[in-house]
């Protein structure tokens, strides 16, 4: 095993080690969740497990081929993280890797007992987690509940992959594991690698970039308060309770639904600014002040990187978001603006998130934001059902968890989904359905014509 001081100090000169393929720098979000699961290692943040749900003989042999095919293809799902104090972190690309498998028989149990097998299974894999200096970051399990059923536990660490780019990995294993049980060539375009997106970070103009966010949050010297009225959170050596997660989800009728996305499409406007405008809003009233900051998560897929939606990887970032709330204005032009300001940010979302907070005026140990947003517009449909080789697809559910005291989730389908993420020691479940409730409430008075109303009904 190589020591990350002996990575830390490689010079060009020496050769490639044994079963390396590439080693290249992190990206701004692959450094923040490398800092935040080492900040807090026991709190299972960024690990993600993916559960499908599948109707048919798994040819087992053939679907593990296709995850292996798929693996090797793709270089991100190949690699590991090293660092050390005051050097640049690294990310290792191993030439190959053994894909880590869990498969056990339950078709002689009873429903109840295999539901409770599934519970613990994903909560002892969860608290096994992930070591980041050692490659795959995955691991898969298949359980075979019936003769024609079986579930597939996909995890890994977000370091890894982001949301666009995990149904990018489930289509092709499909399509390999369809080829492969019919014994037929599998045709796959040759994938752009993550390595490209990197070498296109160190072109960016970061000068330009600090002078956008230094304006951007200039004088803003304290986070906004979440509703329940903390306002400052201890630095993360000194808080005196881990982060209990926590979850609530609710939706809009259809109805509602599609008249947002009428009325949105109506004046110009993205569903996605009618989310931030709606709360900012909230958070200017719970926290009783015009000027508020939180985190939106961005997809990070420059336009003008060739072939990079198809690329695999962790792409996305989160960002600040600041939104000045006028005492008295319309609310279409004031939501024209805030997209406008978000076409502006986007020129800079490259930059990582660790800068801009020193960057900031917030005193160095408090975050720059409580709540971050997450618009969900990837191409993953939870409850799509897909048939490969007599092998349907009927159910996929994500569980995932991060490290902010309040996440909203905002998922947009034929009707719009809101799910909190909170930690519990912060926010209790009352407050979370608050939230949720007013959020709904908001999203209605834009659809019913709230959108020619003042900011301040």
């Amino acid at each position: 095993m190589i020591s990350c001081l002996s990575w830390g100090n490689r010079g060009p000169q020496k050769p490639m080690p044994k079963n390396v393929e590439a080693i290249y720098p992190l990206s701004p979000m692959q450094e923040g969740m490398l800092f935040h699961t080492l900040a807090e290692p026991e709190s299972g943040v960024y690990f993600q497990q993916m559960c499908f749900h599948l109707r048919g003989n798994v040819k087992q042999q053939a679907f593990e081929e296709a995850w292996s095919r798929v693996v090797q293809r793709h270089a991100v799902l190949r690699t590991l993280f090293l660092w050390e104090r005051d050097k640049e972190p690294l990310q290792i690309v191993r030439e190959e890797v053994d894909v880590p498998w869990t498969r056990e028989d339950w078709r002689g149990l009873s429903p109840g007992e295999q539901e409770r097998r599934f519970d613990s299974f994903l909560q002892e894999d969860r608290m096994k987690g992930f070591q980041l200096t050692e490659a795959p970051l995955l691991r898969l399990a298949l359980f075979r509940t019936q003769e024609d059923y079986s579930l597939l536990v996909f995890s890994f660490h977000h370091i890894l992959l982001d949301g666009w780019s995990s149904p990018l990995i489930m289509k092709e294993v499909f399509s390999c594991y369809e080829a492969l049980a019919r014994e037929q060539d599998i045709r796959l375009d040759r994938p752009k690698p993550y390595r490209d997106y990197i070498a296109w970070l160190k072109r960016q103009d970061m000068p330009k970039a600090e002078a956008y966010w230094r304006k951007t949050l200039s004088g803003f010297t304290a986070p906004t308060p979440l509703p329940d009225g903390r306002s400052t959170l201890k630095p993360v050596a000194a808080r005196s309770a881990a982060y209990e997660h926590a979850v609530r989800k609710t939706q809009l009728d259809t109805g509602v639904s599609a008249s947002l996305q009428s009325l949105a499409r109506n004046h110009q406007l993205t569903i996605n600014t009618l989310v931030q405008g709606a709360w900012a809003l909230l958070l200017s009233r719970y926290s009783n002040t015009r000027d508020v900051v939180y985190g939106s998560t961005v997809a990070g897929r420059p336009a003008d990187l060739p072939g990079v939606e198809a690329m695999v990887g962790l792409f996305i970032n989160t960002l600040p978001v600041r939104i000045q709330v006028p005492p008295e204005e319309m609310l279409l032009p004031w939501l024209k603006r805030l997209q406008e300001q978000q076409v502006e940010a986007r020129q800079y979302e490259y930059t990582p998130l660790a800068q801009i907070q020193v960057w900031s005026e917030i005193p160095r140990g408090q975050a720059l934001f409580h709540s971050i947003l997450i618009f969900e517009n990837y191409p993953l449909d939870r409850s799509q059902k897909s048939t490969y080789a007599d092998l349907e697809i009927q159910d996929i559910q994500v569980l995932e968890r991060t490290n902010y005291p309040l996440t909203l989730e905002i998922m947009m389908g034929a009707q719009l989904g809101i799910t909190a993420l909170y930690d519990a020691n912060r926010l209790d479940g009352a407050t979370a359905e608050r939230i949720l409730g007013h959020g709904m409430d908001r999203a209605r008075v834009f659809e019913d014509n709230g959108i020619f109303k003042i900011l301040t009904i």
